[in-house]
């Protein structure tokens, strides 16, 4: 394995934009949902004529999937990433705009069959309710409580009261405030692996409400104390989790 500084000075020089996470072949491995997101948000995608991708990042899961409604809009709010997204889903015909201010989607009332989303920041039910058409879905891939949790307290200490944000459970409850029916919730904790110590700086870099304030100087004893354990033990290993969410709208009419 290359030195400490070899490994450190290429992560904080590497490209962080975007929502591909290529970079980290070979270096870091995390095991996936059993349900397999990519593919159903796929197979939902080429069933129906319209629908809104929400946190696109820079286009790469929307950009997976192989046939696209005839309306398709993403939402994107950093501009890095608004920026990337366009040039990829653009040529498709995909409409990229950020969010209205306020975090309104550039959408109208009840205009959208589908609503999907993979990590987003955090799930407006609100909207998602407003811009879908009755009988419409949201289906989404959320990120879980206390995930990655073993590396972000390796940096910051215990952070008890995080450890409850992101409870599936209580999305749940508020998309049924929201109006809308949930149909379906899975739960997954899932194994990450980090071989080297550069692959946790780039991470870090990319992935910055990990560690708010990182920076390499800033962090440099806690670097080298968690190189030093990858190179006794092999890897870091933390655990993410996931959940997969289905919401429906409500078709009133469709009770009478």
């Amino acid at each position: 394995m290359r030195t400490f500084d070899e490994l450190v000075t290429e992560a904080a020089a590497a490209d962080v934009s975007g929502w591909g996470f290529d970079w980290l072949e070979s270096r870091a491995r995390e095991e996936r949902p059993p349900w397999g997101y990519a593919r159903l948000m796929a197979d939902r995608l080429a069933r129906v004529g319209s629908a809104l991708d929400v946190d696109t990042g820079g286009g790469e899961v929307l950009d997976a999937a192989p046939v696209l409604p005839p309306r398709m809009v993403a939402v994107e709010g950093w501009p890095p990433n608004l920026a990337r997204a366009r040039e990829r889903l653009g040529p498709r015909g995909v409409e990229v705009l950020p969010p209205d201010d306020g975090g309104a989607f550039p959408v109208a009332d009840a205009s959208v069959e589908l609503v999907t989303s993979r990590h987003p920041v955090r799930p407006a039910w609100s909207e998602i309710a407003r811009v879908l058409a009755p009988g419409g879905s949201y289906l989404a891939q959320h990120v879980g409580p206390a995930s990655a949790f073993e590396l972000i307290e390796f940096f910051l200490g215990p952070q008890t009261h995080a450890r409850t944000a992101r409870d599936p459970a209580a999305e749940a409850d508020e998309a049924r405030a929201a109006g809308l029916e949930v149909v379906d919730l899975r739960t997954a904790r899932l194994r990450m692996e980090f071989y080297d110590v550069g692959a946790v700086v780039w991470t870090l870099r990319k992935c910055v409400w990990w560690v708010p304030d990182f920076t390499v100087d800033r962090y440099r004893d806690r670097l080298q104390d968690l190189d030093a354990m990858i190179r006794a033990d092999g890897a870091f290993v933390a655990h993410s989790t996931r959940h997969l969410i289905e919401a429906r709208r409500i078709d009133k009419s469709a009770r009478r």
